[in-house]
C-alpha cells in the first residue's frame, strides 16, 4: 500500500494509515493495482482516502468500483462522504463529478517537519 501511494501520490500516505479503516483494494495476482479507504471520521462526514490506481492498471474502472464500495459503506453509516484532490488532477475530478461530487472550495495544505 505504501509503495502505490509512493507512485500514485495521493497525498500523506504513511505506514500506519491503514489504522483509520475500511481501506479496500483490487489485485492483479499478488500486485495491489487500486486502492481506496477512508482516513477522517469527524461528526457526520467522512473522508474517502488514497484513491490510488497503478498506472499500469489505469482506464479498468477499477477506482471507480472502489469508490462506489466506499461511498455504500459510508451512506450505510449515515455519513456524508468527502474528499480532496489536486485541481491538477483531471482525470480524477472528471471521475468524482461522474460519482456526484462537486467542487466545494479551494484548500491549502501545510506539511510541518519536525527538526
Amino acid at each position: 500500500m505504501v509503495q502505490l501511494a509512493a507512485i500514485t501520490k495521493p497525498g500523506p500516505f504513511a505506514t500506519k494509515t491503514i489504522n483509520f479503516g475500511y481501506y479496500f483494494g483490487i489485485f492483479d495476482k499478488k500486485k495491489l493495482a487500486a486502492m481506496t479507504g477512508q482516513r477522517f471520521h469527524v461528526r457526520n462526514f467522512t473522508e474517502i482516502s488514497a484513491v490510488c490506481t497503478h498506472p499500469d492498471y489505469t482506464g479498468k474502472g477499477y477506482a471507480y468500483r472502489l469508490l462506489q464500495h466506499q461511498l455504500q459503506l459510508i451512506v450505510q453509516h449515515g455519513q456524508q462522504p468527502f474528499l480532496h484532490v489536486r485541481e491538477d488532477n483531471e482525470r480524477a475530478i472528471a471521475l468524482y463529478e461522474r460519482l456526484g461530487f462537486t467542487i466545494s472550495r479551494n484548500m491549502n495544505f501545510y506539511f510541518m517537519v519536525k527538526q
